[in-house]
C-alpha cells in the first residue's frame, strides 16, 4: 500500500455491529509512501498504523492549479 499525507483510511468492520473506522494520514513514515502512517481517527485520537487486510485508501492528491498568465 502507498498513500501520501491527507489521504484517508477506512478500516473496515471484521464483526457484526462494529463501525468502520475512518481516519486521515497526518505523516509517512515509510519510504515512498509506504507505511507506516500517524493517523488522526475521527475522534481524534492519533496512532502510528500498520495496514491490514480490510484497510482501503483514498488518494486526495493536491489538484494542480492553472498557471496565472
Amino acid at each position: 500500500m502507498q498513500a501520501a499525507v491527507d489521504d484517508t483510511l477506512t478500516v473496515k468492520a471484521v464483526r457484526k455491529g462494529e463501525s468502520d473506522r475512518h481516519g486521515r494520514i497526518i505523516e509517512v513514515h515509510g519510504k515512498d509512501g509506504e507505511p507506516p502512517y500517524l493517523v488522526r481517527w475521527q475522534d481524534e485520537h492519533e496512532s502510528l498504523f500498520f495496514p491490514a487486510a480490510g484497510t482501503v485508501v483514498d488518494h486526495h492528491r493536491a489538484t494542480p492549479q492553472p498557471s496565472a498568465r
